[in-house]
Order: C-alpha cells, then structure tokens, then sequence
C-alpha cells in the first residue's frame, strides 16, 4: 500500500494544520517525515482570524477524532498553535513560519511566548521536518514499533554523514565543493 493511500486509510495520530497554502512548503516536510515513519495524519488549512467557527470546531473535535498530537504552522500573529493548545488537551507543536517583515521572529515570538498552563511545543522558524520528528518522538513513548523506525531513522543520517566525511577525505574539501556546486 503506498504512503498515500496508508494516510487516508488510516485513523489520523497526528494533525498537521496550516493557516494559509503559502505554509504547504513548509508543513509538507513534517507530513513527508511522518509518512516516512509510517504515522497516519491529517492536513487541513483552516484559518483561526477568518472562519473562527471552522477552527474552533477543528480543534474541539481532534481528540475524539483520535488525534494524539497536533502540528500548527502560523505565520506574523501566529495565533493557530496557541489556540489549538487552548482547546486540545494533548500536545501542540508550532512551527513558526518565517515572515518577509520580520523574518520569522515575529511568528516565533508569538508561540513561544504563550501563558501559563497552555503550552506549545515550538521547534524552529520553518523547522516542518523537526516538527514532524517531534510528533513521531511523543507517539513512540507508547508505541515500540515507532520507536524501532526512529532508531533506523537517526542511523540512516548518521549514515550519511559517515559518507560525506569519507568523501571529504577522499578528494578533498575543494573537489568536495566543487561537486556539491548546483545542488
């Protein structure tokens, strides 16, 4: 069965949820990593500012709905992760997307900057894959199957820097840059 196919047939662990399109991008890398790990997800653009209801409805329903974690890209206000956390009683994770005014430390700002008693996890400005690993990381606390591809996950990129430094060695740091030149 393709990834695909596993995340719309599956019951959704995690969902990943976006204010706007212009965050696809970004919140794609934590769906990819999640689809690597084999979690089901869900992805849904809903925008906290313009259909409030629609949100509010999104975040009441994701426990029952079977949702453990919640990823939540913002960008300028970034209002979506700390509103989820408000109303999701499992974890939140905000990604802060970067902004052309502020780059970014305005999104940041607002998530990490939440009041006591609602917290959110909050990974770097863009950081979709490490939000996706995160997510991965909480589930595996109860799931040793997880665990296990997590495990093979940190190997294969030790793995491959293992093989940069090896090639490094071999041909040296200008031939090295040399073909790393359009990549």
């Amino acid at each position: 069965m393709a990834k695909d196919e596993m995340r719309k047939e599956s019951v959704p662990l995690v969902g990943i949820v976006m204010g706007s399109d212009s965050d696809m991008p970004v919140m794609a890398k934590a769906a990819d990593i999640l689809e690597e790990l084999g979690v089901p997800y869900e992805m849904a653009i809903i925008s906290a500012h313009r259909e409030p209801e629609v949100f509010y409805e999104y975040a009441r329903s994701a426990e029952e709905r079977g949702f453990k974690v919640i990823i939540a890209g913002a960008g300028m206000a970034a209002h979506l992760p700390g509103m989820c956390a408000a109303i999701f009683p499992m974890p939140v994770i905000g990604i802060p997307m970067h902004t052309t005014s502020l780059g970014g430390r305005d999104s940041l700002y607002s998530i990490v900057q939440m009041p006591s008693g609602i917290p959110v996890a909050t990974v770097a400005i863009n950081g979709g894959a490490n939000a996706g690993l995160l997510a991965a990381r909480i589930l595996a606390t109860s799931d040793p199957d997880l665990l296990g591809r997590l495990k093979d996950y940190s190997q294969k990129l030790k793995s491959q820097v293992e093989a940069k430094d090896a090639r490094l060695k071999e041909v040296g740091y200008k031939a090295y840059m040399e073909g790393r030149k359009g990549e």
